[in-house]
């Protein structure tokens, strides 16, 4: 698919298939083409090149056809509020021409977890449960797609896990692409992971494999209880890249006393291809220089790194 706005390529050429029962989150910085891709999937954009289609159907030669199949929550999700819950849900489910509607309806109350609130109007109602009022929108219809562009904005922690819950549910039959710049959401509940960057695919795989490809970097992170000279870490061979993260952490004496005066520490995160050697390297190096660490670990690249890694860079 190809979209342009003006000269601007919102999307370049991107292509993509899922397939029934898969959860793919959608990733991407602001700007990379997220919504617009969603959109035209959906059949509220047209593409200025190649094609669509929703089990099969092209969305833009058979438009309606396409859109039943189809349950969107857009990034905006507007809902009308000056009307009470059912009555908006009852307002969606004649336009799809849903038979039993009432059942219909207190089932995808249920499915949400929009009972609490369920006897006020939307306008009445936190940012959190109005996107659970587009996500029973967008479920009213039974589709086989869902079309979900951060869906858990606005959501406390206790909701979003419920709403992630529904989302995995969800996924057992039908087919998910969800949009989320809450990376622990992906990890969580997706099967694949695409990354979209300034309108091009730069990852489209497992979660697991992604991780398999980049096992060669890994991070070492060390904590000192003290600041340290960054020159003597600079010494350290078969490191790529070095970062100092200031952190402040409360005495154990401060806590039993409850005073509020901190010991500054420094940690620093080693990114290298030779986690043993680096970690063997800060041992000797504390050793000979009387420095203090407080904690040493490494750790296999996160989802967070590889996509820091993946849209930092300009695609080729």
């Amino acid at each position: 698919m190809l979209k342009r706005y003006g000269k601007q390529k919102a999307i370049d050429n991107i292509s993509f298939k899922i397939a029934k029962g898969e959860i793919v989150g959608f990733l991407g910085p602001n700007g990379a083409g997220k919504s617009t891709t969603m959109k035209i999937i959906t059949g509220y954009l047209q593409a200025d090149g190649g094609h669509a289609s929703v089990c099969g159907i092209d969305v833009k030669k058979i438009p309606l056809e396409s859109k039943k199949k189809v349950g969107y929550l857009p990034e905006s999700n507007p809902l009308y509020y000056e009307m009470y819950i059912r009555e908006y849900l009852d307002f969606i489910s004649e336009v799809h021409h849903i038979t039993n509607k009432k059942k219909k309806i207190e089932e995808i109350i249920q499915t949400v977890g929009l009972m609490p609130e369920s006897k006020k109007k939307i306008g009445q109602l936190s940012k959190g449960y109005k996107q659970r009022v587009g996500l029973g929108a967008a479920l009213i219809h039974d589709p086989e797609v869902l079309i979900l562009d951060e869906p858990t904005t606005g959501l406390d922690p206790n909701q979003i896990i419920e709403i992630r819950d529904v989302i995995t549910q969800l996924g057992k039959n039908k087919t998910v692409l969800f949009s989320t710049h809450i990376l622990q959401e992906v990890e969580a509940i997706c099967d694949r992971v695409i990354i979209i960057n300034k309108g091009i695919v730069v990852a489209d795989d497992t979660l697991s494999n992604l991780q398999q490809e980049n096992k060669h970097h890994h991070i070492v992170l060390v904590t000192f209880q003290d600041p340290v000279d960054i020159t003597l870490l600079e010494g350290i061979q078969d490191v790529l890249l070095l970062t100092p993260e200031q952190t402040n952490n409360i005495t154990a004496e401060g806590r039993a006393q409850g005073a509020s005066h901190t010991l500054a520490s420094a940690q620093y995160k080693l990114q290298t291809h030779k986690p043993d050697s680096v970690r063997k390297q800060l041992l000797e190096l504390s050793l000979l220089h009387n420095l203090n660490i407080v904690s040493l670990r490494s750790e296999s690249h996160s989802l967070e790194d590889i996509f820091r890694n993946l849209t930092t860079v300009n695609p080729s």
